[in-house]
């Protein structure tokens, strides 16, 4: 996701604030705050996994594989996560049990540990977001598995962190795009490797 020269718009503010703004709804209702909903749904299918979608595909035509990789990834997370919920409710398959669906945020969570090894030659944000959603994964499926509510509550509390990170780089990567210069701090780039010399 990081932000490379180009006469091409960035993308990534767009793929940010859909799952950003994603995250801290559906973790509002984690954390016990609200109840789940239709906003929260359709929020999901098509803000958080749409839009999404979209900018994995903008960030290909970009040659950024880890903001491709990741926009697409996540939108489809929302997309199936939706899935996951309303399918039944149509009679297309039946409830996920616990288990299947503790597996399900614990596969995904280590999916974001892979991603996030990625982000340490990105920013510290970027750093934070993807730690910060690993340990939400971690939280939420180990909640399913062993059957504690309170792992969930938690896990929404630590998902609105998670959530207004994400939120947070999207704004400074627009903010930074209109004014020119850096508003909002968000760490140095890590600089590349250099090969060893023989």
């Amino acid at each position: 996701m990081a932000h490379t020269s180009s006469s091409l718009a960035n993308p990534a503010p767009l793929g940010l604030m859909g799952f950003g703004m994603t995250t801290v709804l559906l973790n509002l209702h984690n954390a016990g705050l609200v109840p789940m909903g239709s906003a929260i749904l359709g929020m999901g299918l098509v803000f958080g996994g749409a839009a999404q979608v979209i900018a994995g595909i903008l960030e290909y035509q970009k040659g950024n594989t880890f903001g491709m990789t990741a926009f697409t990834a996540y939108g489809a997370f929302w997309i199936s996560l939706v899935s996951l919920i309303a399918l039944p409710h149509f009679g297309v398959g039946e409830p996920s049990t616990p288990a299947l669906m503790g597996s399900y945020l614990l596969i995904w969570g280590l999916f974001t540990l892979v991603m996030f090894f990625g982000t340490l030659r990105a920013t510290k944000v970027h750093q934070i977001i993807f730690s910060s959603l690993t340990l939400l994964f971690l939280l939420l499926g180990l909640g399913d598995l062993l059957g504690e509510p309170t792992l969930t509550h938690l896990a929404g509390y630590e998902g609105l962190f998670c959530g207004f990170s994400a939120i947070y780089l999207a704004a400074a990567e627009i903010l930074e795009e209109q004014f020119q210069y850096a508003v909002l701090p968000v760490g140095p780039y890590t600089p590349a490797l250099q090969p060893a010399l023989a």
